[in-house]
């Protein structure tokens, strides 16, 4: 992202800037009042707010010394150096903050896990409760400095006390205390490991999913090798999408050793705590500091690769698109399915930048490498194909799909409505209708395929009435979508109800200001409601938008001339 694209918050920290700087300490002119340092330190604070981490250490390293007079800037330093993995430089300039008084929440937090990581707990234990004591306003930051302050100091308790710590974890944490309690029964050899496991996995009111790798790592590691076989198989049953189980089942079906989790390690139990942090963070888009405790979690773990696929994801969201396909390049490294899930990645980064042929050559490379193709991997390139215009390789693949699964399996609906549009997109409709109805047949309530087959019959005049009926029931099941609501607006429009379609299609207009097609049905209807030149102005808009296809800008010319 160009650092010159920057909106009000960071036209506010320019004014920040400058006013700290010019008012710094004006009695004491030091080395920092120069515009140069000026420029260098909120350069540094632009790109360390765009992820650009390995710049923003270049402006701010030049500082150095600044934290005396202005503590905000060692919070970011630390910041770009643990973000750029440089946690021995990071654990050096922490200690020099503590020898100059000047510690804050991050170093003390990298100090301590320094010394957790090398076992010295009495240490550790002693930042984490300088941790604890500073109540920050961040909540998980006082999540993770309690959660640190207990494990360090679980070598030398017995069970029983350990349990006690564990139990006073806040009730707003309520599901994060019963991950750790599991963890914890595991790293005493509790004989309620196997139950607490399973209790947690099969709990139907929260996805934890992912706890399934746990659990069957935790049976291997106590010599149940076929019994943590077991659980990957029914885990992959429930859950046949997800990564972490998939790799492990590989591993194990191919004798691989690597042992990148055990519950016996508190760096692993604590690496996994700061991980549940970050994706905490992630979730609420707060991603430079949800990639600060995932590269925290790496140096207490740096083989879990589970950390690599949330940071990667973070810097696409990010639109760091170089630095994502960096990691995913990574990825595609540590087994089959890190492959498979990483040159997907990539393939859709491609299309973002516009390189279709690029995006279509990797997947297609990489498909044709996989030993073993699951159907999901096959529906995942059927539906990519699918997606750029490969129409007739799509319908082959999900006709092979539809062959080998019965209309109960979770995958029938998804892979025969994918072969409908297929079919539609190439005017094969009466097979697009038959494979359509299918899917709402095997599966009523989707929304999306309802609202594709009713446009689809109203785009040829037909069934407008059912169409309409079918319309208002996918805006019950997925309220507030816009393309919902336009085909709702554009069925009324059929049946020349045009005050009712105006209502819906302005709603659909607020909602995808820069959508061809619904704009161009907004005109449309103004023209019928005798609002003209609020038509025109609309279907002029269509014109100038750059996703507008060459036949849509012919005919709205031709409505420009003559109206509809």
């Amino acid at each position: 992202m160009s650092i010159f694209k920057f909106n009000i918050k960071l036209i506010l920290q320019i004014l920040f800037v400058i006013i700290f700087f010019s008012t710094l300490h004006a009695k004491k002119p030091d080395k920092f009042d120069s515009g140069q340092n000026i420029a260098d330190y909120f350069s540094g604070l632009l790109l360390l707010h765009n992820d650009e981490y390995k710049e923003s250490y270049k402006f701010l390293k030049k500082l150095d010394g600044l934290e005396t007079n202005h503590r905000n800037y060692s919070s970011k330093y630390l910041f770009s150096l643990i973000n750029l993995g440089k946690f021995n430089e990071a654990f050096d300039y922490s200690k020099k903050l503590e020898k100059r008084k000047l510690s804050n929440f991050e170093s003390d937090l990298i100090i301590g896990l320094y010394y957790f990581k090398n076992e010295k707990f009495d240490l550790a234990q002693k930042y984490f409760l300088k941790l604890k004591n500073r109540k920050s306003q961040i909540i998980f930051n006082n999540f993770v400095s309690n959660s640190l302050l207990n494990w360090s100091s679980f070598k030398t308790l017995d069970l029983n006390s350990a349990q006690k710590k564990i139990n006073e974890i806040d009730i707003k944490f309520t599901n994060l205390r019963n991950i750790q309690n599991v963890f914890l029964h595991c790293f005493y050899k509790s004989k309620k490991t196997e139950l607490l496991f399973k209790n947690l996995v099969s709990n139907e009111k929260i996805d934890f999913s992912r706890y399934n790798y746990f659990y069957a790592t935790y049976l291997k590691n106590v010599g149940q090798l076929q019994k943590a076989k077991k659980v990957l198989n029914s885990s992959i049953e429930l859950y046949p999408r997800n990564l972490l189980l998939n790799q492990y089942k590989l591993d194990l079906e191919n004798d691989k050793n690597e042992n990148n989790f055990n519950c016996q390690n508190l760096s692993h139990v604590v690496a996994e705590i700061l991980y549940i942090t970050a994706n905490a963070l992630s979730s609420q888009n707060i991603y430079t500091f949800s990639n600060f405790y995932l590269n925290l979690s790496k140096y207490l773990n740096k083989d879990f690769n589970s950390i690599d696929t949330l940071l990667a994801e973070n810097f696409y969201k990010l639109n760091n698109f170089k630095q994502a396909k960096k990691i995913y390049g990574e990825i595609e490294k540590k087994g089959t399915a890190f492959l498979w899930y990483a040159t997907k990645q990539k393939a859709k980064i491609y299309i973002k930048e516009e390189k279709n042929k690029k995006a279509l050559k990797i997947l297609k490379d990489t498909y044709e490498k996989l030993p073993e193709k699951s159907i999901y991997q096959k529906f995942d390139y059927a539906k990519f194909l699918k997606n750029n215009d490969q129409f007739e390789n799509s319908i082959k693949l999900n006709t092979e799909i539809l062959k080998s699964i019965n209309t109960n399996h979770p995958l029938y609906p998804e892979a025969i409505e994918a072969r409908g549009v297929a079919y539609e997109r190439i005017g094969e409709w009466e097979k697009a209708e038959k494979d359509l109805l299918s899917s709402l047949k095997a599966s009523p309530d989707q929304a999306y395929v309802i609202n594709y087959l009713a446009y689809s019959w109203i785009e040829k005049g037909m069934k407008i009435s059912q169409s309409l009926e079918m319309l208002e029931r996918a805006n019950n099941l997925r309220s507030n979508d816009p393309y919902i609501i336009d085909s709702l607006g554009w069925a009324l429009f059929k049946l020349e109800r045009y005050d009712e379609s105006k209502n819906y299609l302005q709603s659909a207009v607020k909602l995808m200001p820069a959508d061809p097609i619904i704009n161009d049905h907004y005109g449309d209807v103004l023209w019928k409601n005798g609002n003209k030149i609020q038509a025109r102005y609309f279907w002029n808009y269509v014109l100038n938008l750059k996703e507008t296809e060459k036949d849509m800008k012919e005919n709205i010319k031709d409505k420009l001339i003559s109206g509809l």
